[in-house]
């Protein structure tokens, strides 16, 4: 470990003298593989000197060590650490530099938006986004998104107590859905309902718990299908968003990839971090979508613009030493792993800003384009489906809105006036 990162004689001390001495030479590997500047990895390791400082006063074992003990740290001895100088306090550098080292120790099994919580809590959602994905089959997003909402409930309701169902009232069941969050709009409030609804249904299915009456107590939000007018980008705002992006990069260059599998092909951030190397056929001109919200797998035409910028990007800004087989992946510490749809987000967000759009967020934006741009070259709507993957072209039937041509033909004459 000396030879990695070159330690003062103190804090070296610390780690070599702690349950974590094991794992220190594995700890400073794993920084430098994934990608961390020098000074990164000593600062990290010096973060992990002071946690094994703190375990061996404390005596602490490393089989005690989770997540809830690195909060504990985090939270509760920073603000008051009278351990001896020179140490790293930083809240920010800490929390990174352990949440890495729980990777090392193979104790990292709590999302980090349930790090923070009680053990019963943290248990309790666990559980119910387990229910979300081996019962009810729900994508990863929308599992993340449900655990949070319950997270919210339960810490709203119990707090630090122990979760007892029988002291749920319809009253707090209303309340909550009516509240989440402050100043939501009707959409929002719908999920919170759908979802407390689903969690209270995975509490009789679980735990034979008698919920009944909550289940029904909990409202419904008025919503009507098909209410909405889909807001779309004109020809004119796509090409300025697409020429917004700085290809002198290599972010640029990834992210411009990215912008154009979406404006292109309609697919939603989830498809497009998936998109393998593999899916990729050169020779053919397709793309092989694998893993979609239908939950089926589909090949489609990989248009020339879309197909030359993720050539550019993988010929002039992936590296050449990546492994992994995503074909978007990070290229700062923590390097090549696959990138996340907080990313994709990130990025389309971005070139919004940058093009002076201020109303405008989403990714779904530039999808609803997409049909848009097909009605208006006079494709059927069963074809903007195709494209679209809908299962069903009642989905679609939304667009019908923003085909001006085809309103303008079967429109009738305004009463009193000659047609």
């Amino acid at each position: 470990m000396i030879g990695l990162v070159p330690l003062r004689p103190q804090p070296q001390a610390w780690l070599w003298r702690s349950v974590l001495s094991p794992f220190a030479e594995r700890y400073c590997e794993y920084l430098v593989d994934t990608g961390y500047a020098a000074g990164t990895v000593n600062r990290y390791v010096r973060c992990a000197a002071h946690f094994a400082y703190w375990l061996t006063t404390h005596r602490i074992a490393v089989a005690s060590v989770d997540d809830r003990l690195v909060c504990r740290f985090v939270n509760d001895h920073l603000r008051r650490c009278t351990c001896p100088d020179p140490i790293p306090r930083c809240r920010t550098d800490v929390s990174a530099a352990l949440r890495h080292l729980l990777v090392v120790l193979g104790a990292c099994n709590v999302p980090r938006f349930l790090q923070a919580e009680p053990d019963s809590v943290q248990q309790e959602v666990c559980g119910f986004t387990d229910h979300l994905k081996d019962v009810c089959g729900l994508a990863e997003c929308t599992r993340y998104q449900r655990g949070r909402i319950i997270r919210d409930f339960l810490r709203q309701r119990f707090g630090r107590k122990h979760i007892d169902m029988e002291q749920l009232t319809i009253r707090d069941i209303r309340r909550f859905v009516t509240r989440y969050p402050d100043g939501c709009n009707a959409g929002a409030a719908h999920v919170a309902g759908v979802t407390l609804r689903s969690y209270l249904r995975f509490r009789t299915m679980q735990y034979n718990d008698q919920v009944e009456e909550l289940i029904a107590a909990v409202p419904n939000v008025a919503g009507w299908r098909l209410a909405a007018l889909p807001e779309t980008l004109s020809d004119a705002a796509i090409e300025q968003f697409l020429n917004s992006f700085d290809l002198a990069t290599a972010s640029g260059l990834r992210d411009y990839a990215m912008a154009r599998c979406l404006a292109d092909l309609g697919l939603r951030a989830a498809e497009v971090v998936q998109i393998q190397l593999d899916d990729l056929n050169w020779r053919e001109g397709t793309l092989q979508i694998r893993r979609t919200k239908s939950r089926r797998g589909y090949v489609i035409p990989l248009p020339e613009p879309t197909g030359r910028a993720i050539a550019d990007y993988i010929r002039l800004a992936r590296r050449k030493t990546t492994t992994s087989r995503a074909l978007f992946v990070r290229h700062y510490a923590p390097a090549d792993v696959p990138l996340g749809t907080g990313r994709v987000h990130q990025a389309v967000h971005a070139a919004y800003v940058r093009c002076g759009w201020t109303k405008q967020s989403g990714t779904h934006l530039l999808r609803h384009s997409v049909a848009r741009r097909l009605l208006r070259s006079g494709s059927s709507l069963k074809e903007v489906a195709d494209v679209l993957r809908h299962q069903s072209i009642d989905t679609t039937a939304i667009y019908t809105k923003i085909d001006l041509r085809s309103l303008e033909a079967v429109a009738l004459p305004w009463p009193g006036r000659k047609s």
